[in-house]
């Protein structure tokens, strides 16, 4: 219903930006202990972006890119895992699996970019693509089940390739060129038959 809603809202008002605000992992009274390095909080964050970018918001905000090793500090005890931990008792860094699915937009979805059209012959992939101002087409390709997953990527007018989406990865797929289909290049995180992505570039 939600993304049902929002799908609606950006079709009646294509004149205002939607903007995803606020996402989070709350803790819900666990120690942030039990949680951290878990796959499956990045895994969540792949899933809404996804949906989200896919249903008209623009853009997706973390409420919280860093937090210390209480999942705070916060004035109403509501605490969380962010992508990024600094633990004040010794001065250590550590990023989250959702630090590294966050990277897989905000490096490649430039400013400007507008929704390809896109599409998968397989419920377990999430994909989304986005054509970037400099004509480059950027893909995320999200696969969350446990096998590796090999399928043909095909851009309209520009080719396919064969290629695989190995098991709980998000990996982003850029054509540098895509009237030309000149180069290909991928950037892949994981945890640990034949499937199609189809993508048509186009504002």
């Amino acid at each position: 219903l939600g993304l049902e809603n929002l799908r609606r809202v950006a079709e009646l008002r294509p004149d205002k930006h939607i903007l995803f605000t606020e996402g989070c992992q709350e803790l819900s009274g666990r120690p942030l202990e039990s949680v951290m390095g878990d796959w499956k909080l990045g895994e969540r964050y792949g899933m809404n972006i996804i949906a989200d970018l896919n249903n008209g918001c623009e853009g997706w905000i973390d409420w919280n890119l860093c937090l210390d090793h209480t999942g705070g500090p916060n004035h109403v005890g509501n605490l969380c895992v962010s992508p990024i931990i600094c633990d004040t008792r010794n001065d250590k860094v550590q990023y989250e699996s959702s630090y590294w699915y966050l990277g897989h937009f905000s490096r490649y979805l430039r400013p400007g970019a507008c929704r390809a059209v896109c599409g998968t012959s397989r419920d377990v992939l999430e994909v989304t693509a986005w054509l970037n101002p400099d004509g480059s087409l950027c893909i995320v390709v999200m696969n969350q089940s446990e096998e590796d997953l090999d399928f043909w990527l095909k851009v309209h007018g520009s080719g396919a390739v064969s290629t695989e989406a190995p098991a709980r990865s998000i990996t982003t797929f850029v054509v540098d060129d895509v009237e030309n289909a000149c180069s290909l290049s991928a950037d892949s995180e994981n945890g640990d038959a034949s499937t199609q992505a189809a993508c048509l570039s186009g504002c």
